[in-house]
């Protein structure tokens, strides 16, 4: 029985030598939050959790050449969203399916929700978490999935520049024009 306390790294290493049992608790680990990533991206739960057993059969093939030049988690995200952005690419189409509460959304645009919303908030809530979905759908998917990293894995500038192979500065930028462009679209769907 392997440690659940070993470090993901050590767990690659046995994983390489072909231990199965250390990549069922690799798996084990990171499947909620490689699902969840995906599912925030591509938007069809199927589709998620097809993806995301790509994603670990390509750890497995990865395990012998694996270097922990980062820590697990910012490589395996990395391997995650470049399986998304290759996805949206050869399927020549973008979604999202927003699942957001309405207490998500607003902390997406730094608004304050109502703790203890009427009938008509939260039909107007609804109808602007409609409106934040289209929004996010036609956003760029760079600045889609920076924007993701950070609020709902709640990954610093350095760990998302670092799965997306960027700059600290150009992921500040992405999220900066994702906020504009939410806004901008945002505002436009109010007129």
């Amino acid at each position: 029985m392997i440690d659940p306390l070993i470090e993901d790294e050590k767990l690659m290493v046995e994983t390489a030598q072909g231990d199965e049992h250390a990549f069922e608790l690799l798996v084990k680990r990171h499947q909620g939050r490689v699902l969840n990533l995906i599912f925030r991206f591509i938007g069809n739960r199927t589709q998620a959790g097809d993806l995301a057993q790509e994603v670990f059969i390509r750890v497995w093939q990865a395990a012998p050449r694996y270097k922990p030049q980062a820590k697990f988690t910012t490589w395996i995200y990395r391997v995650t969203t470049n399986l998304c952005l290759n996805e949206l690419k050869s399927s020549g189409r973008k979604k999202l399916f927003f699942t957001g509460s309405p207490a998500e959304v607003g902390r997406i645009l730094n608004e304050e929700s109502d703790v203890s919303p009427s009938a008509e908030d939260l039909l107007l809530a609804e109808e602007r978490s409609r409106q934040i979905s289209l929004a996010l759908q036609n956003l760029p998917d760079n600045q889609r999935m920076a924007l993701i990293l950070k609020r709902y894995d709640n990954l610093s500038y350095q760990e998302i520049a670092n799965i997306m192979d960027c700059s600290v500065s150009s992921v500040e930028s992405l999220l900066v024009r994702a906020k504009k462009n939410l806004q901008e679209k945002l505002k436009f769907s109010e007129k």
